[in-house]
């Protein structure tokens, strides 16, 4: 009886990973990208959770698990979420899955077996593993860098790539026009993007964006209910390891985004979770955002909730400002209520030098609610 195991590779994006990806997927085994940002600590702990038969770094050193368990027959990636509120899940994807999101990618960009993409996302993450699997499956000539570099980034531009993945924070740190084409995801999109990048919506249970520019791919259905965001796509994942997948019975999954359809163009409003209640009315960050940005020396701005004996949350604007001076509190609060219901001006304001940030570029609100 063949057994499929789970590999659990511990070394950065290299051609060495891709050939250690080709190798498991070819034995029928799965792999595991261990995301190298992680302390020491914090790689033992997912490998305890998800009980891999191999790890491997990038030394080309191996150890056998003895604690280990198989995976289902077809299974081809395990990614783990972020885990920022709560223990890691891993979210276990089919090449059925995978195959199903790159052809219908592939399909809405026009793009083929010879489009040159650059992989500079980490490849612990969807948005980075993706680019690779197009290498791996479909071919794709690929540059791959162990991360995100402007001087790396140009001389794979110089050496072919015209296609990439990319999040606001890296977008915003090269010349966009360098790419034909870029997919932008991982975070709310800055304004005023240029013609030749695409916003997508998605996350790891679909292996990545399933809708570009608001409009869902062909294949993918996308409805609201109840305010949440739900999908059905063939690239939905299989389950989380060692537990069941949280689909209904005819296949629709919750996302947990709020979010709402105007003649087909999705708008996603951001985690429900991200919903402050304030004194019982409902706060969405994102206009509150929106509006606070167009204030004179604000450079970045964050909205969330923080526990409030009275009010049971307040909101709490953290700004970071390059001018003279840092607008006051209560100069920001007019300005919001100019535009929205008073209970939507923050009740605090936190002056920080950076808003932290995970590696795919979305904001790390745990510690950043740490930070006065």
């Amino acid at each position: 009886m063949i057994v499929n195991r789970l590999i659990a590779l511990d070394m950065p994006a290299s051609s060495q990973f891709a050939n250690h990806v080709r190798m498991a997927w070819e034995a029928g085994d799965a792999v595991f990208p261990i995301d190298q940002r992680l302390p020491q600590t914090a790689k033992v702990s997912l490998i305890a959770q998800f009980n891999p038969s191999l790890v491997i770094d990038e030394f080309g050193n191996t150890v056998t698990l003895s604690n280990s368990e198989p995976v289902s027959n077809n299974d081809a990636l395990i990614i783990a979420t972020s885990g920022s509120t709560g223990t890691p899940k891993g979210v276990v994807h089919t090449h059925d899955s995978i195959r199903a999101l790159l052809n219908m990618s592939q399909a809405r960009l026009n793009t083929s077996s010879s489009t040159h993409w650059l992989m500079c996302l980490p490849v612990s993450h969807v948005a980075g593993f993706s680019v690779l699997a197009r290498s791996i499956i479909f071919g794709n000539p690929i540059s791959i860098l162990p991360k995100f570099d402007e001087t790396d980034v140009l001389a794979a531009v110089d050496a072919g790539a015209t296609h990439v993945s990319l999040v606001p924070t890296t977008l915003g740190r090269i010349d966009p026009a360098i790419f034909e084409l870029i997919l932008l995801g991982g975070a709310a999109a800055p304004a005023d993007l240029p013609s030749n990048v695409i916003t997508t919506y998605g996350m790891t249970e679909t292996f990545g964006g399933i809708a570009y520019n608001g409009l869902q791919l062909d294949g993918v259905d996308i409805r609201i209910s109840a305010e949440q965001i739900e999908v059905r796509s063939p690239s939905l994942f299989r389950s989380y390891r060692c537990s069941e997948a949280p689909t209904t019975t005819d296949g629709w999954y919750r996302t947990g985004d709020s979010g709402q359809l105007t003649q087909s163009v999705l708008q996603v409003f951001g985690r429900t979770d991200d919903m402050i209640i304030t004194g019982g009315e409902n706060v969405w960050p994102h206009p509150v955002e929106k509006i606070i940005s167009t204030i004179p020396g604000v450079d970045q701005v964050v909205v969330s909730g923080v526990h409030d004996e009275q009010w049971g949350q307040r909101v709490v604007a953290w700004i970071v400002s390059s001018g003279a001076s840092a607008p006051k509190l209560e100069d920001v609060r007019q300005h919001v209520k100019q535009q929205l219901p008073s209970f939507c001006a923050p009740s605090e304001l936190r002056i920080v030098q950076e808003i932290p940030t995970t590696s795919l570029g979305k904001i790390d609100i745990q510690t950043l609610r740490k930070m006065k």
